[in-house]
């Protein structure tokens, strides 16, 4: 079975600290019998934070937070000493990581920099204390500020996968097979639909040290971005993406037909995705003659950078990885 680690959809229950109220206090002293008000102020509540960790890359260990809760601020106190503010809750979450109101699905944010800070949830401001309300007309008030309730709302944290590279194709084109080739990733692997249940990353060595990221999108089936199938829970990884590597067997009736139907899954999902670089590799080609590729690559849309490959035979891969080194540096 494929790794059940990968968790990149996590809903709870965030509610932030209130704030503390202001103080109502006056001075006094031994020789300051009617002093002033010297109320402090309340401290502010606790946030709950996201922060960006390039460490991470699954949300498993939020799966099993259904409430996450920050410190209520304290009251202010006299001698205008004001409350401790509650202490912050800092989730850490992978980069590509969506915050989401559950109710609204509005998104709020996206978190892409390793360290990057956003509050998800703030806390309630603390009250003002009396000293804050003495006017000439008034000069012993006595009432301060209640502190800010905190917020209480349901969120949605999302994960989309950051990759250079991202394999689109039906299941069973050779994603995984060509990721565990020319990488060290080892994804589950075998002749059968959705043998991928989870993204995949891989870093690929190139030359002269350089390297960069594929991911291997679970395969898309005709009705995806409907919902069908796996559909949209990994469409959203291929966003993430800069460049998109379209795979199509040797043995498909149609290399085009397939290759139009998985353009039209990306474009009812989200039109933005077909502005990417698009390139196709043909798998499965140890099959293929000489003659055969050339018959076949009259069939294939002109404008389309396109390569054969065999994973198996590892034919063409090293220029295949030229092709996509190209395409990355040249965007």
């Amino acid at each position: 079975m494929a790794d059940s680690n990968f968790i990149d959809y996590v809903k709870f229950c965030s509610r932030s600290g209130a704030g503390g109220s202001g103080s109502v206090h006056f001075r006094r002293e031994k020789h300051v019998p009617k002093g002033g008000p010297d109320g402090g102020d309340g401290g502010r509540g606790g946030h709950i934070i996201l922060k960006g960790n390039a460490q991470l890359w699954t949300l498993l260990h939020l799966k099993y937070k259904k409430h996450v809760i920050a410190e209520d601020g304290k009251g202010g106190e006299g001698g205008r000493r004001k409350g401790r503010e509650g202490k912050d809750v800092i989730l850490e979450v992978p980069l590509g990581t969506v915050a989401k109101d559950a109710e609204t699905q509005e998104v709020r944010f996206e978190i892409t920099e390793d360290g990057q800070e956003v509050v998800l949830t703030p806390g309630g401001r603390g009250g003002l204390g009396n000293d804050h309300f003495k006017t000439a007309t008034n000069q012993a008030p006595h009432y301060a500020q209640p502190g800010e309730p905190g917020i209480e709302e349901w969120i949605i944290l999302e994960l989309k996968l950051l990759a250079d590279i991202g394999l689109v194709g039906f299941p069973n084109a050779g994603k995984s097979t060509l990721l565990s080739t020319i990488s060290a990733a080892k994804p589950e692997i075998g002749d059968y639909p959705f043998t991928t249940l989870v993204p995949n990353l891989g870093v690929i060595p190139y030359r002269d040290d350089k390297s960069f990221v594929m991911a291997d999108i679970p395969g898309i089936i005709e009705g995806a971005a409907e919902g069908r199938g796996l559909g949209l829970r990994f469409l959203r990884h291929i966003e993430r993406n800069s460049i998109l590597l379209f795979m199509i067997p040797a043995d498909a009736d149609s290399i085009t037909e397939q290759y139009n139907i998985l353009l039209s899954e990306l474009q009812k999902y989200n039109p933005e995705l077909l502005d990417k670089k698009r390139l196709l590799a043909i798998t499965k080609a140890d099959m293929l003659d000489e003659e055969l590729m050339a018959e076949m690559m009259k069939d294939i849309p002109k404008e389309l950078p396109s390569i054969f490959i065999s994973s198996v035979t590892q034919f063409n891969l090293d220029k295949l990885k030229d092709m996509l080194w190209q395409a990355i540096t040249s965007q």
